[in-house]
């Protein structure tokens, strides 16, 4: 089973977010066995939103998480909530999975 992790970054904290980039794109590669997919939430503009959506491979909520609280971006504390789902996967990249 999958889960969605949604972020909303602090207010004010884009210096953060620029700042820890190059960290949190290296967790994502050191985990991308688990990712079906992730990004950053944009505004219409294409200008950043202030957070993201992860959606990983995991069994349990634990699991989601334990991912969720090693992402450097958690660690200088951006996010000022995360929510957590069960994710079923019906359709990825064209493919139907149901």
């Amino acid at each position: 089973m999958a889960f969605l992790i949604e972020t909303f970054d602090k207010p004010g904290h884009a210096d953060v977010r620029a700042r820890e980039r190059d960290l949190h794109l290296e967790f994502l590669a050191r985990h991308k066995p688990l990712l079906l997919a992730c990004g950053a939430k944009l505004n219409d503009d294409g200008s950043g939103a202030g957070g993201g959506i992860y959606i990983v491979d995991v069994e349990t909520r634990e699991e989601a998480e334990r991912f969720i609280a090693q992402d450097p971006f958690t660690l200088v504390d951006l996010f000022e909530s995360v929510r957590i789902v069960r994710w079923r996967k019906a359709y990825v990249d064209g493919t139907c999975y149901l």
